[in-house]
């Protein structure tokens, strides 16, 4: 079994899969050769000028590289250093550009553009209630792979022999596949929820699903962020919190729309959980990203409490499950301007409270806004982004339905 686990999150298996999809590091002209601290020197194949480092996979600091508490935060502070190129070519080369596009998109179904633009879709074109639970397992979804990967802290795939094509979250740990864990949680509770609320070919769903699922997942292969074992956990997480939780879903539903205490407990129990999460020795993506969701979803939550008061939810009408409308021209010119015009007030509203909390906070705690270490700091973190994005929640789940109805888009 071990022998098994220890294949699975090997980086060799990583850098085969890059291969097999014509993904290839560029040798360089001198080599490279490890240094007294432990790391890998190459040189630049242009001029020899720049130098990038990778830490021997044998030993770091003195001892197995698996004991190390975090190596790719080390390797990324160690370039940062190293200012004699603030861009440096990539060290790889593509050799097939459709898989290339291909997994590169599909990374991004995890990204935070996705999730600003997507899942809004769905209350705007499709259901509200789908769009509601889906934002509710998302949350819990990424709280729980976020907080794991801060409590685990296993390391990802080291580079070489594995190619890097993602530079932002390779501070982070990797066990699990946060990627793995919300595309499996997003699109299976959407074809669980959807086939309750519209009528469509289940199989065709399910084979949509589960197809979407597994190009983000071996996105994180190809891309070299995750090990095979990192994003099969993922998966097997994100399923097991859907098969305990579908049988409550509609309970929560209830208490979600209808409990008096419902906006308070959709707000203190976020923000409690972004001021308690597991604290590091240094900074990572991880505690801001996790603080963007439960802010989303907080603000979501408040907001489709007051529409279920105000009695204007823009929920589909039944009996169900409904039958959806054709797709006409004007449907869908509907639909694109309403995407533009959602798309384009939630942008605003990120930047204009944003920019109010951010510099709110910095003059609250004596720092300056331009200073990124303050910035990161928990007390102005945390709460800026958590006031940003509730507010971004509350605006797509109130306030954009009611301007499309005031243009003549519903």
């Amino acid at each position: 079994m071990w022998g098994v686990i220890s294949y699975l999150q090997s980086p060799e298996l990583v850098a085969g899969f890059q291969r097999f999809c014509g993904l290839f590091p560029v040798p360089t002209e001198t080599g490279s050769s490890a240094t007294q601290n432990g790391f890998v020197e190459a040189n630049d194949d242009t001029d020899g000028s720049v130098k990038t480092y990778r830490r021997k996979a044998e030993h770091v600091n003195g001892k197995p590289a698996s004991q190390d508490s975090n190596s790719n935060y080390k390797i990324k502070s160690l370039q940062c250093d190293n200012k004699t190129s603030e861009h440096p070519r990539p060290h790889y080369e593509v050799k097939n550009r459709i898989l290339y596009v291909l997994f590169l998109s599909s990374a991004m179904l995890g990204h935070e553009v996705f999730y600003i633009t997507c899942l809004p879709c769905i209350h705007w074109n499709l259901d509200t209630f789908l769009c509601r639970r889906l934002v509710n397992v998302w949350a819990v979804v990424m709280y729980i792979g976020q907080a794991m990967k801060d409590i685990l802290k296993l390391p990802r795939p080291l580079a070489p022999p594995v190619v890097k094509l993602e530079t932002r979250v390779d501070a982070e740990y990797g066990m699990p596949s946060t990627h793995a864990m919300a595309a499996t949680a997003i699109f299976f509770t959407l074809l669980l929820s959807a086939q309750e609320r519209v009528k469509f070919q289940f199989e065709v769903g399910l084979t949509v699903a589960a197809v979407l699922s597994a190009l983000v997942c071996l996105s994180r292969l190809y891309t070299g962020m995750h090990s095979a074992l990192d994003v099969i956990c993922g998966v097997l997480i994100s399923a097991g919190i859907i098969v305990v939780s579908h049988p409550y879903w509609e309970t929560f539903d209830r208490l979600q729309l209808h409990n008096p205490i419902s906006p308070a407990v959709a707000l203190i129990l976020p923000l409690f959980l972004c001021y308690k999460y597991p604290e590091l020795d240094h900074y990572s993506t991880t505690r801001g990203d996790t603080t963007i969701i439960l802010g989303c979803a907080a603000g979501s939550s408040v907001g489709y409490w007051v529409n279920e008061r105000l009695g204007q939810t823009f929920e589909l009408v039944g009996p169900f499950p409904v039958t959806l409308s054709p797709l006409t021209t004007t449907a869908l010119g509907h639909g694109v301007a309403r995407f533009l015009v959602g798309v384009g007030m939630l942008v605003l509203t990120r930047q204009v409270f944003r920019w109010a909390s951010l510099r709110a906070l910095c003059l609250m705690y004596g720092a300056s806004v331009s200073d990124i270490d303050a910035r990161r700091r928990k007390e102005i973190e945390v709460p800026y982004k958590f006031i940003t994005y509730t507010t971004i929640g509350l605006v797509n789940s109130m306030l954009v339905s009611r301007v499309f109805g005031m243009m003549g888009l519903l």
